[in-house]
């Protein structure tokens, strides 16, 4: 027997009240989807680059066949061979001319705007046109520009995808039509008695016609099409998801920087980041040394004079108790210093590193004020530069969790493989991580691209948070 319809989901086991409660969200988001505001901004990305597929070699060849054909064998036969190579000729040059000047490079820099805006693919832009030294000035980056040619290839690839994209178009539109049916049919259906109406063709995903399509010439005929509508419905924004994910593939593969440049640019970048930490490195140690360990030192030479001037020149001490605190004080202020130093050494290369990074990453879980779970798996040692910033980005995030997450428990995984050091802390606060609130993420994610690393964040509000560090394991 199964339940009534009135059982509450409490009265469910927990596994039944799991799958309930997924079944109804899966179900709501399945419904909703195609009236998402993502869905919309997908539909507008198929229509608004249906106008590209024109801009296509295929296309324009055949376009040049016809015309070049249309004027000097008029309307009989068929195109010569004479024509076809014509049409190829004009369509080289004509795909040499957007390459050379600017037009293939706006035409890529326009549809990587329309990915970044619409599906929130982000697309770097490609280098600029480099030219020649004292060479002539073109018009445009020249007929060698690897850009545009890429351009040119996306737009050969573009002409399948976007007739799949136009399919996907199809998907909706007809499904909102079958939909209709129903309401249309009272409304433009009334005729005299007698006479003989043509049956309604009902949209289908083979289209008006072929298998699998169907009519209707009655008004329960269209509540079967109704059907089919709602079916399509909920297919479509499948459907364009899929179409435009091979889109954004295109575009970031076609009409990105490229896997050189790319790596050029974050070279560039890396290095840039390594001289403003280097900078910012010396002048924090500047700043220590002489808001710190420099003025206690001075504070100490002081004291030590002022106790020679007491001890006085012969034997004799004339303030002796004067003199021992004097002394006492430079004991004192040499013993802040010492520690200073010591404190300012350890920020440079913390001692634990010495015996390696597991023993490291252990005092630091040793010393925390919340219980840490600690799992570390490194096959091998990683370089000292890499240590060090796995080390003080360990300490970084131990001492947030302490202060910002309200946690019971933090967990520590350091793993390797591949070349890569992977390191994971997680605990089980109320999340809410976030680099803008100056918590010093921000500046573990520079210190981490230095050696093109990354920082990944997942803290929804309300918990857990887990930040993963991945580095080289070579520097």
């Amino acid at each position: 027997m199964g339940l009534p319809l009135s059982t509450p989901t409490a009265d469910l086991p927990p596994g039944g009240q799991t799958r309930v409660r997924s079944s109804w969200v899966v179900a709501r988001a399945a419904v909703a989807a195609p009236f998402t505001r993502r869905m919309g901004r997908q539909l507008l990305f198929c229509l608004a680059g249906l106008p590209f597929v024109v801009v296509n070699p295929v296309a324009l060849f055949v376009v040049a066949v016809d015309l070049i054909w249309l004027l000097t064998a008029g309307a009989r036969g068929n195109p010569s061979p004479a024509n076809v190579v014509s049409a190829a000729a004009c369509v080289g040059l004509l795909l040499v001319l957007l390459v050379s000047t600017t037009a293939a490079r706006r035409l890529g820099s326009l549809q990587r705007m329309l990915a970044t805006r619409l599906l929130g693919a982000r697309v770097g832009a490609p280098p600029p046109a480099r030219r020649r030294p004292g060479g002539r000035a073109w018009f445009g980056p020249g007929p060698r520009d690897g850009v545009g040619w890429r351009v040119v290839a996306y737009q050969l690839a573009k002409l399948p995808v976007g007739l799949i994209e136009l399919y996907a178009v199809f998907f909706w539109v007809g499904g909102l039509v079958n939909l209709s049916y129903p309401l249309l049919w009272g409304a433009f259906r009334n005729h005299p008695p007698g006479a003989q109406l043509s049956p309604v063709p009902v949209f289908t995903p083979f289209g008006l016609f072929g298998a699998g399509t169907f009519r209707v010439a009655t008004l329960a005929g269209t509540f079967a099409a109704a059907a089919a509508g709602a079916a399509m419905l909920l297919a479509a924004p499948w459907v364009i998801r899929a179409v435009t994910a091979a889109d954004a593939w295109l575009i970031r593969g076609l009409l990105g920087p490229g896997r050189l440049a790319q790596r050029v640019h974050d070279l560039e970048l890396s290095r840039a980041l390594a001289v403003d930490d280097s900078a910012a490195l010396l002048r924090r140690l500047e700043r220590n040394l002489h808001d710190g360990a420099q003025i206690r030192l001075a504070t100490l030479a002081m004291n030590l004079g002022m106790a020679r001037e007491k001890l006085g020149d012969d034997g004799e001490v004339r303030d002796a108790a004067a003199v021992r605190e004097l002394v006492d004080a430079a004991l004192r202020g040499a013993k802040d210093a010492i520690g200073e130093l010591r404190g300012l050494a350890r920020g440079i290369h913390p001692p634990a590193l010495d015996n390696g990074l597991a023993d490291a990453v252990a005092s630091l879980a040793a010393d925390s004020a919340i219980p840490v779970e600690l799992e570390f798996r490194i096959p091998v040692r990683p370089t000292p530069a890499i240590e060090t910033i796995a080390y003080f980005c360990t300490a970084e995030l131990l001492a947030n969790a302490a202060k910002h997450s309200f946690a019971n428990k933090i967990a520590i995984r350091v793993a390797g493989a591949r070349d890569v050091l992977l390191l994971s802390v997680a605990d089980d606060g109320t999340g809410g991580a976030d680099p803008a609130r100056g918590t010093g993420l921000a500046g573990l994610a520079q210190r981490v691209a230095v050696v093109d690393g990354a920082l990944t964040i997942a803290s929804p509000p309300g918990g857990p948070t887990k930040i993963t560090v991945e580095l080289p394991l070579r520097a």
